[in-house]
């Protein structure tokens, strides 16, 4: 289905007994199967029993130096992207951070109720600005532009990674903080860990996550990767020597990471999909079957929407036009509740 490149109407605001979801994705590096299964599947879940609304964080790819040519592709590939895995814009909100001048206002004001020292606790603050040459201050400052982007639409629910779950606590810190100094003004979002997500591991080093950094590229999917080479990087995943096919992470952490994706894609249950395979090769073969088969359509549907990118212009316009009408209310109040002049 192609979606209409008409710009759309901006809709009525869902009833506020619906559950609100918030999620965002930084336009920095291709996606990978481990984002695929692990959260952007759950995205496309989640927008069919919650007001969903994604965003691409452009806005946090600027915390380090960028090309603004790359930034302005990757962030409209990304968008593409999304569209293609199943995010559908007639039912969740798909915008461009950028997009809505309200998250950095909200983020100003948000950074002057956080404390410099819970903003130095942040642990990916430190792992990020270690050896680094240059560390800006939008690196240190970024969990309140994260805590806005939540926050500015009284999001209820906040899928997260462990990765993230320290800067969704900052999140629930702040608004809690900032309701009792100038009265209730946000709703206190709460983290969620999908259950159906999916924790792949690196095909090379079954130890890791697998991840969209060029540090093991034979051992990372990526999601729009020639299927050929997909297949090919999955019959060379390292297991072990015994050849005995059980679901064990720990002890037997590269073949129970087969099954894990496995599982995924085919919606079986890993331990007993083990039960069926007493060699390593057949369960190569059948996971980069799975994995090739899981991922074609996303690609046909990707290069669809990349052959008319007016089109998809067109739906994160409308997008923004929808996430503006509730961030322009949410700062009215947030401005009164200052003291700062009302638009």
């Amino acid at each position: 289905m192609i979606w209409s490149a008409q710009r759309a109407q901006t809709p009525a605001l869902a009833s506020p007994l619906v559950t609100r979801v918030f999620s965002g994705i930084k336009p920095t590096g291709p996606v990978q199967l481990g984002n695929m299964l692990g959260a952007l599947r759950t995205w496309v879940e989640d927008q069919h029993r919650a007001d969903s609304f994604y965003c691409v964080v452009d806005l946090h790819a600027l915390t380090i130096p960028q090309d603004p040519e790359v930034l302005r592709r990757t962030t409209l590939e990304l968008a593409q992207l999304l569209l293609a895995v199943g995010i559908d814009p007639t039912v969740a909100t798909l915008f461009i951070q950028s997009d809505v001048s309200e998250h950095t206002e909200l983020a100003w004001m948000l950074e002057c109720t956080v404390s410099f020292g819970e903003l130095r606790r942040m642990t990916q603050f430190k792992d990020k600005s270690d050896d680094a040459e240059f560390v800006s201050a939008g690196l240190f400052t970024y969990p309140a532009l994260m805590a806005a982007d939540i926050l500015l639409y009284d999001s209820d629910e906040v899928p997260v990674g462990e990765d993230q779950r320290q800067h969704l606590e900052l999140t629930r810190d702040i608004a809690t903080r900032f309701n009792s100094r100038f009265g209730e003004t946000f709703v206190v979002p709460r983290a969620t860990v999908p259950k159906v997500a999916a924790r792949v591991m690196d095909l090379q080093d079954p130890t890791r996550k697998m991840s969209k950094s060029d540090d093991s590229p034979q051992g990372t999917i990526l999601v729009l990767e020639e299927l050929g080479q997909v297949a090919k990087k999955i019959r060379r995943a390292v297991t072990d020597t015994d050849n005995e096919v059980r679901f064990d992470p720990v002890g037997k952490p590269g073949v129970s990471n087969l099954l894990s994706i496995l599982s995924a894609c085919t919606g079986g249950d890993p331990a007993q999909l083990a039960d069926q395979y007493d060699q390593y090769g057949p369960l190569k073969a059948d996971v980069a079957e799975a994995v090739v088969e899981y991922l074609r359509p996303i690609q046909e549907r990707y290069a669809e929407l990349a052959a008319d990118p007016s089109g998809v212009h067109a739906l994160l316009a409308a997008g923004a036009d929808r996430a503006r009408a509730l961030a322009e209310a949410k700062m009215i109040t947030v401005r009164d509740r200052l003291g700062l002049p009302v638009r």
